[in-house]
């Protein structure tokens, strides 16, 4: 029987002046944790590398672009893609991604033990809306910012398993674990921030994670994938 030990690397509030070569630095200190606990897969989550901008709206091209990877790794994110004699871990991370035609995705990337991408998922059911809202106190613009992914729901072979990725919104909906599950996926990782509030539907927070849980257990025991609940920390880990 195989084991993967999976640590969950919640990065914690980052601001909109904060730098990538911040942001990386923070990751590669809870890569190094992870690798000193004896995870063999670390799990950032969603737009990891900058602060969660579709709150904010602009209609600046330069600050949009601002947001996005042109390349990865690029030259601020090659630390991430180094190989560390004493790190065990493969690495998913959640980035923004753009090219050179104008298209814009919501993406995630999980590396090998050498560094290398061994897969790509662009998120698929984007939530909040297209246009500003001056009737919110905060924005949820994914819709504004991304396109809907286009891989549809790949898998892929990495730590001799068979993996897929989704994206925070893609648990609501069982058609993403089947389409995992029919091409063999036994663990489905899921990058996601920690706390989202939501005005507009105003929930307590353990309902919330609740309802989080409940559809991401159901969606992985109908399909024979792996599941683990991973506790609130900066660096928490589980073994599927």
């Amino acid at each position: 029987m195989r084991s993967i030990v999976t640590g969950a690397a919640q990065m914690g509030a980052i601001q909109k002046a904060e730098s990538r070569t911040e942001v990386v630095a923070r990751m590669l200190r809870l890569l190094e944790e992870a690798a000193a606990a004896g995870c063999d897969l670390v799990v950032y989550p969603e737009l990891c590398l900058t602060t969660f901008f579709p709150r904010w709206y602009t209609e600046s091209r330069d600050e949009i672009l601002a947001w996005f990877e042109r390349e990865m790794p690029g030259p601020e994110t090659a630390p991430l893609f180094r190989t560390r004699p004493r790190a065990r871990d493969c690495a998913v991370t959640g980035i923004c991604r753009t090219y050179p035609e104008g298209r814009r995705f919501n993406t995630q990337i999980v590396t090998d033990r050498a560094g290398r991408i061994v897969g790509k998922y662009r998120k698929i059911h984007l939530p909040g809306h297209a246009d500003f809202d001056p009737a919110r106190s905060f924005q949820h613009l994914e819709k504004y910012y991304f396109e809907p992914g286009d891989l549809g729901f790949p898998v892929f072979r990495n730590l001799d398993a068979w993996m897929g990725m989704l994206i925070c919104n893609d648990r609501r909906w069982p058609e993403a674990y089947r389409e995992l599950g029919l091409q063999g996926a036994e663990l489905i990782l899921r990058a996601t921030t920690l706390h989202h509030a939501i005005r507009r539907t105003p929930a307590k927070p353990e309902l919330r994670q609740f309802h989080s849980d409940l559809s991401v257990q159901a969606g992985a025991y109908q399909n024979s994938a792996g599941s683990c609940r991973l506790p609130n920390a900066a660096l928490r880990t589980a073994t599927t």
